[in-house]
């Protein structure tokens, strides 16, 4: 199946969601249930790009901030190769990590995520705030069922 051009919902596509640096040689290609668990993490950025936005207007008019994805949908090779953990929520396509600026901003995004989680009813599986020594990001992850709602910020 081809990445390029198919829309996952209004701003994030299949070839954003699976991009990677790592060259293995099945690839990163999705299943369709990794694609449909991708347009279900998909409707919850929606919903996080439209509070940043709303947020920002009142401050700068015609702001539209970007949700940049460090990494969406992993294959086993891929997710191996990157050090994932071997029952990642990114190997169902279940998972996302969100580039952040800094703290304030990846603190920002965990707080809308549990806003949109408490008025919406609807549970996730975790909400962590990551960083290495060059990076921070919120790692963000919604299953189908048996979400666990685990939150942990500053996890290394």
């Amino acid at each position: 199946m081809k990445n390029e051009g198919l829309k996952l919902s209004e701003h994030f596509s299949l070839a954003e969601m699976t991009k990677t640096s790592v060259k293995t040689k099945d690839g990163n290609i999705p299943s369709h249930v990794h694609i449909e668990n991708l347009k279900r993490v998909c409707g919850w950025l929606e919903r996080l790009r439209q509070r940043c936005n709303l947020n920002e207007k009142e401050k700068i008019e015609n702001k539209d901030e970007p949700i940049i994805i460090n990494s969406g949908y992993r294959s086993a090779a891929v997710n191996k190769a990157v050090g994932g953990a071997p029952g990642s929520n990114h190997l169902t396509g279940c998972a996302v990590d969100i580039r952040c600026k800094g703290i304030e901003q990846a603190i920002r995004y965990a707080f809308i995520l549990l806003d949109i989680s408490e008025e919406s009813q609807e549970l996730f599986d975790e909400l962590l705030i990551e960083k290495s020594s060059k990076s921070i990001w919120v790692h963000f992850a919604v299953r189908p069922c048996e979400n666990r709602r685990r939150i942990d910020f500053l996890k290394t």
